[in-house]
C-alpha cells in the first residue's frame, strides 16, 4: 500500500490463530460455523472439517457438545462464559464468547475461546470427595474421642491398671502393638488409649473390623481403587483406610479373619510403609501405625497356615494379653456404673441396681465379658419400669437366687413393655441388636453368628450398624 502499511491475509491471519493455546470457534449470526483453529481440533478430537459450515445447533444435536454461547450472544451483544461437555472426547471446556458487530452495529460474528479444564473439574470432584470422607472420619473421631473420655477411667482392678501402664509407655513409641484377648474383653477401648498417649493423637484413629467387611471388597476398602479397577467401580477411584489414615493409626480388629493373600498386602505395609490401589502398579507411601487385635490364638494359627508366620512375627512386637472380666472383678462396679449412668441419659431413665444386684454381678463369670455386661445393662434400662433394679430382674444366667430371696419377680415388674411411648420399630430393632450381641459373645465370631441365624455376613453386619452396636470396652 501507498502508506507504508501491510495487509494481512487471511491465510496469514488464520496460521496466527492456530498458534493460540486457546480453541478457537468462529460462527456467524446465524449460528453457521465459519472457521475453528487448530487447537479447537484438538480438543475436540474432530478435524475442521467436520464442523465448517455446519450450525452449532446442529452440532448439540449429534452430540458433539451440549450448550452453545452463539444464540445468546447474538440475542445480547454481549461477551458471555459457560462450561461445556464435549461429546465423544468426553471433556469439559470453559467457553469465552464475545460478539463482532458489522457498520451497523449489529452482531455478525461470534468469537468463542475454548480451554480444556478437564483436568480442574476432575481435581476439584476429587477434593469435594475426599472432604466428604474426611469430613465424615472427623465426625467418627470426635465420636470416638467423646467415648474414651468416658471410658477411660473405668477399670479399678489392679492388673488392669498395671497393663494401662505398660501400654501407655509404648504408646509414646511407634511400634506396632498386638492386643489378645477373648470377645469382649476391652481391645477397642485400649487400642484407642494408645492412639490417645501416642504422638499422632492428633491425626485420626480409624478402626477396621476385619471380620466385618466382604472378603471380595477387602483390598478395595483396605487400599483403595484406581478409576476402572473394577466393574462397577466409582469414577473417580477410591482411597482405602490406609491412605485415609495417613500420618494416624489404624485399628485392625480380628485381624486372624484377614484373608491370606491380604496378609501379604498387610505385610508390605509394616515392612515398608508401601500400598498400591487395585489396578495400580504405582506404590504410594502410608505412614501409619498398626495396631491390631484378635481372639484368635496366631501363634497356633501360623504353625498350621492359617495366618502367615513373618506377619506374625511383624506384629509380635509389643503384644499384650487381656485378662478376661471374671479375672479382674474389681472393674464389674465401676463398669457398671458406667453403663447405666450412660444409659439411663440416653432413655431419659434414673434406674439404680440394689446391692444384692449387684453383688449378684459381680459373682456372675461374664463369659461375654464386658459387652455382656453392657448389653445386659441395656436390656434392664429398656425393658423395665421400676426405678430399683433387683436380682430378679436379672437374666436368668446372672441371677442366683435363694429360698429367702421371694422367687421371680411379679409378671408386672418383669414386662418388656417400654416405660415411655416409642416407635415398635425402634423397640424391635434394639432388641434384636441385643439378641445379636449375645449370638457374637456366644459364638465369638461374625461367620457363625450369620450361619446360626442363617443370613449373609453383608446383611448381619448392617443390622448391627443399624441398631445398637456393643461395644468392645
Amino acid at each position: 500500500m501507498s502508506d507504508g502499511t501491510r495487509t494481512v491475509s487471511q491465510q496469514r491471519l488464520e496460521d496466527i490463530l492456530d498458534l493460540m493455546e486457546d480453541g478457537i470457534y468462529i460462527s456467524d449470526r446465524h449460528g453457521m460455523t465459519v472457521w475453528v483453529n487448530k487447537t479447537y481440533e484438538t480438543l475436540t478430537g474432530l478435524s475442521r472439517e467436520h464442523f465448517m459450515g455446519r450450525n452449532v445447533r446442529e452440532l448439540v444435536d449429534i452430540g458433539v457438545f451440549n450448550r452453545v454461547l452463539n444464540p445468546q450472544i447474538v440475542k445480547t451483544g454481549k461477551s458471555a462464559s459457560v462450561v461445556q461437555e464435549l461429546g465423544g472426547a468426553k471433556k469439559t471446556i470453559h467457553l469465552r464468547g464475545f460478539p463482532i458487530f458489522d457498520a451497523r452495529g449489529d452482531v455478525d460474528l461470534v468469537v468463542s475461546f475454548a480451554r480444556d479444564i478437564t483436568a480442574i473439574t476432575k481435581l476439584r470432584e476429587q477434593i469435594a470427595e475426599q472432604r466428604g470422607i474426611i469430613e465424615q472420619y472427623h465426625g467418627r473421631m470426635a465420636h470416638m474421642i467423646e467415648r474414651q473420655n468416658a471410658e477411660q477411667g473405668i477399670f479399678e482392678s489392679g492388673v488392669m491398671r498395671s497393663l494401662l501402664e505398660t501400654l501407655t509407655r509404648i504408646a509414646e513409641t511407634d511400634a506396632t502393638v498386638l492386643l489378645l484377648g477373648e470377645t469382649g474383653v476391652g481391645k477397642d477401648v485400649l487400642a484407642r488409649l494408645v492412639h490417645t498417649h501416642s504422638p499422632r493423637k492428633d491425626k485420626m484413629f480409624l478402626k477396621v473390623d476385619c471380620a466385618g467387611i466382604a472378603e471380595s471388597l477387602i483390598e478395595s476398602e483396605l487400599f483403595g481403587y484406581v478409576r476402572g479397577a473394577f466393574s462397577g467401580a466409582g469414577a473417580q477411584g477410591k482411597a482405602g483406610y490406609f491412605e485415609i489414615a495417613d500420618g494416624g493409626t489404624v485399628f485392625l480388629d480380628e485381624i486372624g479373619e484377614l484373608p491370606l493373600p491380604m496378609q501379604s498386602k498387610l505385610l508390605r505395609i509394616l515392612q515398608d510403609k508401601e500400598f498400591m490401589r487395585v489396578g495400580s502398579s504405582r506404590p504410594q507411601k502410608a505412614d501409619v501405625r498398626i495396631i491390631a487385635a484378635t481372639n484368635r490364638d496366631l501363634a497356633e494359627d501360623s504353625e498350621n497356615g492359617l495366618f502367615r508366620r513373618d506377619l506374625y512375627y511383624r506384629l509380635n512386637v509389643a503384644k499384650f494379653a487381656i485378662p478376661p472380666l471374671r479375672e479382674r472383678q474389681a472393674d464389674i462396679p465401676v463398669l457398671t456404673r458406667h453403663f447405666l449412668d450412660m444409659y439411663n441419659h440416653k432413655y431419659k431413665k434414673q434406674m439404680r441396681l440394689s446391692d444384692s444386684a449387684q453383688e449378684a454381678l459381680v459373682r456372675h463369670s461374664w463369659p461375654g465379658h464386658i459387652r455382656e455386661l453392657e448389653n445386659m445393662i441395656l436390656r434392664l434400662v429398656i425393658t423395665n419400669m421400676h426405678e430399683l433394679l433387683d436380682v430378679q430382674d436379672l437374666p436368668e444366667r446372672v441371677r442366683d437366687i435363694s429360698p429367702d430371696s421371694g422367687g421371680e419377680a411379679p409378671a408386672a415388674e418383669r414386662s418388656a413393655l417400654p416405660v415411655m411411648s416409642r416407635p415398635l420399630k425402634d423397640v424391635v430393632a434394639e432388641m434384636e441388636a441385643v439378641l445379636l450381641e449375645e449370638a457374637l459373645e456366644r459364638f465369638g465370631s461374625m461367620g457363625k453368628v450369620a450361619d446360626f441365624f442363617q443370613i449373609n455376613r453383608s446383611t448381619l453386619f448392617r443390622k448391627m450398624r443399624g441398631g445398637h452396636k456393643g461395644n468392645d470396652c
